[in-house]
């Protein structure tokens, strides 16, 4: 199951009060960049769910953040739905693309669920881009973002919109510690560690799997209405591969199965894209030698390397504090 320790406690609260300062401080390129970490977090947290607690390696989690911002920019824009309502909607539409996905790719494991995946991705962004419904190539524009004008709050600020991404965020994150310790969870990982015991023991494996990735189908959608409203504009570009590659470059990057980590993996690899691709084009080649530099390491990301270093400090000092007394030491005391 599960768990918190002083660690990830801390490192939440160093995320969040960083999070909080700069959204109360920078100014506007600050916080869109604040804006552009806080909705990809909220993305990688969904993919960290299927691939380090589940074992199923998406390669469609891009465009199930496509797939929920197309449909909140039709429902909003095209039908006249309430955007809340917009909203609402597109989650579930995207968490029931999701369970599908889910369904069919339950019995496959490894690289051939992960190119199920690409392919149902693919397959999306073709016919996004080829569908004049969908605006094909030129994409949507004029998307509206939510009117929370009754509770004093303006989200066309770019300061408002920042702090309202951060609080989905939150409450993204405690849904997913949730789904994590509850029964479907500790299901979860239990058909990740051995699936052939669970399935001896009645547990119905496809359902499990299905079930937990149309979950994370809806945060993922809900990271695309998010994202559909910070830039009101949309393009069949969402929806490509390459976005769902940079997630689970993150989620890596940060640590896989920790939650934690992918949160802290959204936040370098944004600060690196940007102050890298500001000294070079190249960023991506900088990305992928510190990527295959944490690979190397055979640590989980940055925050796994963390972790275990601390867990290792922890135990000595553990160790130190309780092991019994040199003879010489005894000696003298005595």
């Amino acid at each position: 199951m599960f768990r918190h320790n002083a660690l990830r406690y801390t490192v939440l609260v160093l995320l969040a009060s960083g999070a909080l300062f700069q959204a109360f401080t920078a100014e506007y390129f600050g916080l869109e960049i604040l804006t552009e970490i806080l909705i990809l977090a909220i993305l990688v947290l969904a993919l960290d769910i299927v691939a380090g607690f589940g074992g199923m390696v998406s390669l469609c989690h891009g465009a199930l953040m496509g797939v929920g911002a197309y449909a909140y920019a039709l429902f909003s824009t095209k039908a006249g739905v309430a955007p809340p309502v917009a909203m609402g909607g597109a989650v579930a539409v995207t968490g029931a693309a999701a369970w599908v996905i889910g369904a069919i790719g339950s019995r496959s494991h490894g690289i051939y669920f992960i190119m199920a995946t690409l392919a149902f991705g693919q397959m999306a962004y073709s016919y996004v881009f080829q569908s004049p419904v969908f605006g094909g190539d030129d994409g949507l524009g004029g998307i509206s973002r939510l009117d929370l004008s009754l509770v004093g709050i303006d989200l066309t600020d770019s300061r408002s919109f920042a702090l309202f991404c951060l609080a989905i965020l939150g409450a993204v994150y405690g849904a997913s510690v949730l789904i994590l310790r509850s029964g479907l969870g500790r299901s979860l990982t239990g058909v990740m560690h051995n699936e052939q015991r669970m399935r001896a023991l009645g547990l119905t494996v496809w359902r499990v799997k299905a079930d937990v990735f149309g979950l994370s189908g809806m945060i993922a959608g809900l990271a695309g209405t998010l994202a559909a409203q910070h830039i009101m504009y949309i393009s069949p570009g969402l929806l490509s591969w390459t976005v769902s590659g940079e997630a689970l470059v993150v989620v890596i990057l940060g640590g896989l199965g920790t939650l934690v980590g992918p949160l802290v993996g959204a936040v370098a690899f944004v600060v690196l894209k940007h102050e890298v691709s500001a000294l070079t084009s190249y960023w991506h080649l900088v990305v992928g030698v510190i990527l295959i530099g944490v690979v190397m390491s055979r640590a989980n990301g940055i925050f796994g390397w963390v972790e275990s270093h601390s867990g290792a400090w922890i135990e000595r000092r553990l160790s130190d504090a309780t092991r019994d007394p040199e003879p010489e030491e005894a000696v003298s005391d005595a």
